[in-house]
């Protein structure tokens, strides 16, 4: 008769479906609003002296009545900036969501004590009702630990070194399946901690560049002043892009800080499970 193998069991962990939907989309709605506000609020025809009632897709307004009307004469790469900036914002409050339900209720570190004392007193049960009750990262690997942990107890054909082997994996499975969800979109917010710096330095140097072509072609005082106001318009470029890149290097930050922490908790969950085991079911 022909040896049949053993068939290994597949793992409890499910991976999580996830539409990325977002990644794609919201760029593009985002620079789409970003020219919508540049057009027709910031160009809005009240807003200036002598309106370009044409209209068109770039109208020429001369005479903006203030400063936030004349941001519209910033140029092409304003809608672009005001884009990015929409784009913190969007992926900014989706990883917020995320990053907040994936850190559950309650604090970790007393999640973990109560699991350590239901261990202690090999109530495993008892144990895995806490990470229903924790409902984040951490207690969904520390859950997915616990029932082959249970397992593992009845387990009569491995020895212990194998019963951790297989509690770690475990862990590791879990672990594998929570950490993408945690960092996903975190990199548009990186990103764009460069590219806004870089889309509104190349507004401002085109903006330099009309306002010095204006001088030359015109010369004269008045030409000096218009220079002067176009220097003033293209440095526009330079503060909504730093707004955006600080804005955007702040909630990275924020963010990677909230991940770190969830992933110290996710490392100490798996100590924990091994280290129980080890000392309980010698």
């Amino acid at each position: 008769m022909a040896e049949t193998k053993p068939t290994a069991k597949a793992t409890a962990i499910q991976p999580k479906k996830s539409s990325n939907i977002i990644s794609w989309l919201a760029p593009l709605l985002c620079i789409v609003g970003g020219y919508i506000i540049w057009r027709f609020i910031l160009g809005a025809n009240e807003g200036f002296t002598k309106p370009d009632l044409t209209g068109g897709f770039w109208p020429s307004h001369k005479g903006p009545k203030g400063a936030w009307y004349r941001m519209y004469e910033g140029g092409i790469i304003v809608p672009l900036l005001i884009g990015c900036l929409l784009m913190v914002v969007v992926f900014s409050f989706e990883r917020f969501m995320t990053i907040n339900k994936a850190t559950g209720s309650g604090s970790v570190s007393e999640f973990i004590r109560k699991v350590q004392y239901h261990l202690a007193n090999k109530n495993v049960d008892a144990a895995i009702a806490e990470c229903d009750k924790q409902k984040g990262s951490v207690g969904n690997v520390m859950k997915a630990g616990l029932r082959k942990y249970k397992e593992m107890i009845s387990e009569g054909n491995l020895n212990t070194d194998q019963k951790l082997a297989a509690i770690q994996k475990e862990v590791e499975e879990a672990t594998a399946l929570e950490l993408p969800m945690l960092q996903k979109n975190l990199v548009f917010l990186s990103t764009l901690v460069s590219l806004g710096t870089l889309i509104a330095l190349l507004g401002t140097v085109m903006g330099m560049i009309r306002s010095f072509s204006s001088l030359g072609e015109e010369g004269g005082a008045g030409a000096a002043s218009e220079l002067a106001v176009g220097i003033s318009e293209a440095l526009y470029n330079t503060a909504l892009g730093i707004a955006t890149s600080s804005l955007a290097l702040v909630m990275y930050n924020i963010f990677t800080t909230k991940i770190d922490a969830i992933t110290y908790g996710i490392d100490e969950s798996g100590f924990t499970l091994t280290q129980s085991f080890a000392s309980t079911y010698k």
